[in-house]
């Protein structure tokens, strides 16, 4: 089980599934919304996210994408696009423990800020993968 939530424990997480396509985001509404260079990013089956305190505001930040984020201190929570329903993106740094969900691979990187250079082996796809 993983667990975590926002910077004013105001919402709260459990997830009781396995992370897959774990990344570094780098396309420029992930940066925007973070205000950081690139977000990591682990997606889980939908059904194994539960909030067990407080209730994340949401918005749509692009057609068919939600992002959802803490209406008290605005840590950027989850992604999910409507294009697959039944996934949930879960931002790393939101977790308890950041640490155990390692990124694997760079999206977006066409999008990279020109500074920002990559110093890991990690497989680096121009869109999402």
């Amino acid at each position: 089980m993983l667990t975590g939530g926002c910077y004013c424990r105001a919402i709260r997480y459990e997830i009781h599934a396995t992370p897959f396509d774990t990344t570094l985001c780098h396309c420029a509404t992930c940066r925007k919304i973070s205000a950081a260079p690139a977000v990591a990013w682990f997606s889980v089956d939908r059904s194994g996210l539960r909030w067990i305190l407080g209730q994340p505001k949401t918005f749509e930040s692009s057609p068919r994408v939600v992002r959802s984020f803490c209406g008290n201190c605005g840590t950027p929570l989850t992604y999910s696009n409507a294009d697959s329903p039944h996934v949930i993106d879960v931002s790393n740094c939101s977790l308890d423990d950041p640490g155990t969900v390692a990124p694997t691979s760079h999206t977006w990187s066409k999008e990279r800020l020109h500074w920002d250079r990559a110093t890991d082996d990690l497989p680096d796809y121009p869109e999402g993968e």
